[in-house]
């Protein structure tokens, strides 16, 4: 038997269909983040195999249960593996069930961190993840850790720096640096950096891909939203363990939830994970204005309707500078663009 290797396009019903039974059979729900598939056919036209790309990540990967053991994965992961390289990504990531983390190992694929009994994070890398480590600099005693989006940066994420920095030596302040949302993140790191420069002891780190982002993270191997978003806090904070053991970090700090579902979960998560690791986790009350939270998106909702000024107060100058300034135009277009500027 022989077998071809096609791309999936998004107009191809039928093919799409039959992509989705695969996926369905091996108990996969096609993934939402998708921007490349491609399908294994045999002689007579019949779908065996599939895998998917979304960025840098592989995802969505299955073979026929009729079809096991003749080494059609190597394939789907192979041409999707050259087809990123040809395009320039040259690390590449992908997420596997559990009980397929052998055949990804064998692949060449290394573990990064795994949630037991669901899904294990691997990348092409031998010892990627330690290089990383070592690329975050000096270790500095009593320091507490903020990761954020900073989408864009506030008020809010000026006062919860200035707090954790207030009650500890350092701050390890992480930028998460996918592109996510209306706001390149070389704007939101010009805006971090600008809003934290006189605060001493607040170390800057971008992310990198080791802290996952709800855009990249699978929901599909999972069985409804919150079940996701668990699991996706979970593995993040199984990695992020392994950073703060590096650096010595012993709290993390965020902001209280009240309006996000999503966000609201995360903290309860960190609230019951942290402290398995031995890091204490602080959740800060959120800062008010006027009697209003201060929130990012609540700036940006504010920004595509076209009232900024109604929100200045939520920002710090240079951030406000910026979204008055030229230089924003083509941003503030983009959140304009927005259906739904408040998520995203």
């Amino acid at each position: 038997m022989s077998y071809s290797i096609e791309s999936i396009s998004p107009s191809d019903r039928r093919t799409n269909i039959e992509m989705d039974k695969l996926l369905e059979a091996e108990g996969i729900r096609r993934d939402g983040h998708l921007d490349y598939s491609c399908g294994l056919f045999d002689d007579d036209g019949e779908l065996v195999a599939t895998g998917s790309s979304f960025g840098n990540t592989l995802r969505c990967l299955a073979v026929s249960s009729s079809h096991r053991g003749e080494g059609l994965m190597n394939q789907v992961v192979s041409h999707l593996s050259e087809r990123l390289l040809n395009n320039g990504y040259f690390h590449i990531f992908l997420y596997t069930k559990e009980k397929n983390y052998r055949i990804f190992a064998d692949l060449g694929f290394y573990e990064i961190a795994r949630v037991e009994g669901k899904l294990v994070f691997m990348e092409n890398r031998r010892g990627g993840f330690e290089r990383f480590l070592s690329s975050l600099g000096e270790v500095k005693k009593d320091s507490a850790c903020i990761v954020m989006n900073a989408n864009p940066f506030t008020l809010g994420h000026r006062y919860l720096i200035e707090k954790a920095a207030s009650e500890n030596s350092f701050v390890h302040l992480f930028l998460l640096s996918e592109e996510a949302g209306p706001i390149p993140f070389a704007v939101r790191r010009k805006l971090v950096q600008e809003g934290i420069k006189d605060l001493k002891n607040v170390i800057y780190h971008e992310s990198g891909p080791y802290m996952i982002s709800s855009a990249t993270f699978p929901s599909y191997f999972l069985a409804d939203g919150d079940t996701a978003i668990k699991a996706h806090a979970v593995l993040d904070l199984a990695i992020f363990s392994k950073i703060a053991k590096h650096l010595d970090i012993h709290s993390r700090y965020a902001g209280s939830e009240k309006t996000s579902h999503v966000t609201a979960l995360y903290n309860t998560v960190m609230a019951t994970e942290l402290p398995r690791y031995g890091i204490n986790f602080v959740e800060v009350e959120r800062l008010a204005k006027e009697g209003e939270t201060v929130s990012a998106s609540t700036v940006r909702q504010a920004i595509h309707d076209d009232k900024l000024d109604e929100v200045i107060n939520m920002l710090p100058e240079s951030t406000a500078n910026y979204f008055k300034s030229p230089e924003a135009e083509s941003v503030i277009r983009a959140i304009k663009a927005m259906k739904d500027p408040r998520h995203y």
